[in-house]
């Protein structure tokens, strides 16, 4: 039998309008209200998945870009997910909820008590999605926007004051004897007092220990600092890299290294590459999808303009589409990262178009040129990462019941029968499934 491997989701749209854009829409679900995202949380947990992610940013991006990123809703609105996580948590029983969260917005003694409360209600099932995202730091004070390794450096101090404030009970503190009347022995209960680059705060923490484990970690970012950031701090580490098998066991040794520099173990950290697979009910029809991305119409070039538009907050829809980019369009809030994915290994020579007409076209599985396929080859490729030693996978959508049963409805029993998705639930919340297998 195949090793099994780990599921989650990553709700790409974030806490937004799911279906926007797509004819689902008019199955006149709110996304507003919480039934939508509940229909959907009970559907992963009937599949079996560890977790779902909420993606989030805090902010609609400059005050020059806003129209870019909420014209087509790409970029927002978005609604808090910290707020969504009690509704998710009510809906099931053992699913892992994980909001995004930047530590720009939260201060340590606030952000530990919120998220202590929400372990304990959720039965230990809560995650945290930390991001270092400084595009948004204007939303929450004057300070000067921090530089990526700064940004790590606040992440890093952060996260130790919250697990500061977690653990600042002993195992011995909470007595809760009704015989003998005492509650708690407050002489067993440490003061933490942190004085650090970019926090200042006083402990104890007024919030219950977890018998269960604290809220798991998780973790985006695929530099050197990103990495060694999950190495030190994650439970989870959302990986992007190209799925071959020297590729995925490099970014895997990374990791690993980075987690032994920390005196942890390598299975500390669980390792799920993200895929967007687009799975067919034949063959035959996904070679008819890839052969017609082959050759994308201004129409389909002009949606996906559109979307780069909004990740890049710079406007390519106005662009001629067969001239070079002009790499000064491009200003200092947007991440070269991002940017590389526009340009990819064509150069910056290269025409607009060919830009987008490689982001349009797609790619089979069967033959790993990309994502299209059936089930069966999906399937083959989840037991093909097993068999490198990888920990599980991440598929990407949004929340719309169209989207997931799109996605999983043929797929869900493939899995099962080879032995690679989960049937039970551990006992423990989120961190007990995370370290069942």
């Amino acid at each position: 039998m195949s090793r099994p491997q780990h599921f989650g989701w990553f709700l790409a749209r974030g806490f937004g309008p799911q279906g926007w854009g797509y004819p689902s829409l008019d199955w006149d679900y709110d996304w507003t209200r919480p039934e939508v995202y509940q229909e959907a949380a009970r559907t992963l947990e009937q599949a079996g998945f560890d977790l779902v992610i909420i993606e989030d940013s805090p902010s609609l991006g400059s005050p020059d870009t806003i129209d870019l990123r909420v014209r087509h809703a790409f970029g927002g609105p978005k609604h808090d997910p910290l707020l969504l996580a009690p509704y998710l948590f009510q809906a099931t029983r053992h699913l892992g909820v994980v909001p995004t969260v930047n530590p720009a917005a939260f201060l340590p003694y606030t952000a530990a008590r919120q998220f202590a409360t929400l372990q304990h209600l959720s039965g230990h099932r809560l995650g945290l999605n930390v991001v270092t995202d400084t595009g948004s730091a204007r939303h929450f004070s004057d300070a000067p926007q921090l530089g990526h390794n700064e940004a790590y450096d606040r992440a890093q101090e952060w996260l130790a004051g919250l697990r500061a404030l977690w653990r600042s009970w002993d195992d011995d503190a909470l007595v809760a004897d009704p015989a003998s009347g005492v509650y708690a022995d407050g002489t067993r209960m440490r003061a933490v007092q942190h004085r650090g680059t970019h926090y200042a705060f006083d402990g104890p923490l007024n919030a219950l220990p977890f018998p269960d484990g604290e809220p798991a970690i998780v973790s985006p970012g695929g530099s050197g600092r990103g990495l060694a950031f999950a190495g030190a701090n994650s439970d989870v580490q959302l990986a992007l890299a190209p799925l071959h098998e020297k590729a995925v066991r490099e970014y895997r040794q990374r990791v690993h290294d980075a987690a032994a520099a920390r005196g942890r173990r390598p299975d500390d950290v669980k390792i799920l590459f993200a895929i967007q697979p687009v799975i067919t009910t034949s063959a035959e029809e996904a070679d008819r999808i890839v052969a017609a991305s082959a050759r994308p119409d201004d129409a389909a070039l002009a949606q996906i303009a559109r979307k780069q538009s909004s990740d890049l907050e710079t406007d390519l829809t106005t662009l001629d589409l067969d001239r070079p980019l002009d790499p000064s369009l491009f200003g200092p809030h947007v991440s070269r990262g991002s940017i590389q994915r526009l340009i990819g290994d064509r150069g910056e020579d290269a025409p607009l178009r060919a830009h987008l007409t490689a982001l349009a076209r797609a790619g089979r599985l069967r033959d790993r040129s990309g994502f299209v396929g059936t089930a069966e080859e999906f399937a083959d490729l989840v037991e093909e990462l097993g068999d490198w030693g990888n920990d599980g996978v991440l598929l990407w959508g949004d929340f719309h019941p169209v989207t997931l049963h799109r996605t999983l409805d043929e797929l869900v029993p493939i899995l099962r029968r080879r032995g690679l998705l989960r049937r039970e639930y551990a006992d423990g919340g989120l961190q007990a499934n995370l370290h069942a297998f």
